[in-house]
């Protein structure tokens, strides 16, 4: 990145200075309308047409999965499946700005952001098809297994952000959470840790304006990103809906922390299209018109619209809908050809150097496994 993108970067977000005031609510940063439509901002910087088109793909085949994935679901190949349906700017691109080297610690809802870093769609769906307790290696694709737990994986990344200082690397760490975590006290505890080591974290929040059936508002007396500043940490608010602004600031928050000056905070306004999960009827808890609003918002149509004004041609379109049609074809058969792990493998992964215990206890289980087979 140049000094002059930088520049720019820092021009349209709060000053990148623990002591800043975080943006206010109705200034939130944004690129483009929901129209499609540059705003002056957007057009100040301009658009990479190429770049936009990645992002536009990703976004497209991540809600091609959530499709499949649920129908897949619905027919009994999978236990349960928790959509990310309405938020897959917000996660292509913040994991878009990070290097490849930096460690990323998701929620449960990551599904964008976990094919970008290149998780497959056999170990995405290996979890909630019971067919293995984490699906892919955290380590090498440098992006954490899911926590269904609210909020544990903030304090996971912290505390992987304080070892690696001690290691002496220059990777940073990226969390995600929901406005919903942001209530728990993981969150805040891991958010004051951060803060006080100045810890190279950025705490990326994606408010999808629903904890499960409790809305945004019952939740909170103040917009979220301004929590950040009585941890003493810059905070940027941003249409989680356009991938472009999401992208341009997670760029500068990462390039605040990886400049050792302590966290980061990000708000991305976004909204959760679908139910909680597969097992929620969100028509009980929200509106209608609630839904059409945000269905208007949607962040893969806008980008298609800009991409169309920006002179994309139809073959595109039409080379991106044969990929996704391809793909939803290979999830379905890499569902299906899943296979259960080996029982031994339970004892990996549990300590990073191979432990006297686990190791007993590995071979007691095989040597029982193997008299069961025989039949003794």
């Amino acid at each position: 990145m140049s000094n002059k993108d930088v520049a720019s970067l820092e021009r349209i977000a709060p000053e990148l200075e623990p002591q800043s005031i975080p943006t206010p609510e109705r200034d939130v940063i944004r690129f483009v309308q929901s129209d499609g439509t540059l705003t002056e901002l957007g057009q100040s910087r301009g658009v990479d047409v190429g770049f936009a088109q990645s992002l536009y793909r990703e976004m497209v085949l991540a809600r091609r999965l959530d499709v499949e994935a649920l129908a897949l679901q619905r027919q009994g190949e999978l236990n349960l499946w928790l959509q990310c349906a309405g938020q897959e700017a917000a996660q292509v691109g913040s994991i878009r700005a990070l290097d490849a080297a930096d460690m990323v610690f998701p929620s449960y809802r990551e599904h964008a952001a976990a094919l970008s870093r290149g998780v497959t769609a056999s170990e995405l769906l290996s979890p909630w098809r019971g067919a293995s307790h984490a699906g892919w290696d955290g380590s090498a694709r440098r992006f954490h297994l899911y926590s269904l737990v609210l909020g544990t994986q903030t304090l996971h990344a912290t505390g992987f952000a304080a070892g690696s200082r001690l290691a002496g690397t220059d990777d940073i760490v990226l969390t995600y959470f929901g406005d919903g975590a942001a209530s728990q006290g993981d969150v805040n505890e891991a958010l004051n840790w951060a803060a006080a080591m100045k810890l190279p974290v950025v705490f990326f929040c994606q408010n999808n304006q629903w904890a499960i059936s409790t809305p945004s508002s019952s939740q909170m007396g103040a917009p979220l990103h301004q929590r950040a500043a009585g941890f003493g940490m810059p905070a940027w608010h941003v249409d989680g809906n356009d991938v472009l602004a999401v992208h341009a600031v997670t760029e500068a928050a990462a390039l605040h922390v990886r400049s050792g000056r302590g966290p980061a905070f990000i708000e991305a306004q976004t909204y959760r299209m679908a139910g909680h999960s597969s097992s929620d009827d969100p028509g009980r808890y929200r509106g209608a018109d609630e839904v059409t609003l945000w269905g208007g918002r949607d962040p893969i149509s806008r980008m298609a619209k800009l991409l169309g004004e920006l002179g994309t041609a139809e073959q595109f379109f039409a080379g991106l809908r044969a990929e996704s049609d391809d793909f939803a074809r290979d999830i379905r058969s890499a569902c299906l050809s899943i296979e259960r792990p080996r029982f031994e493998e339970l004892f990996g992964n549990v300590y990073a150097e191979p432990h006297p215990v686990m190791e007993r206890e590995r071979a007691e289980f095989c040597a029982l496994t193997s008299m069961l087979d025989a039949g003794v």
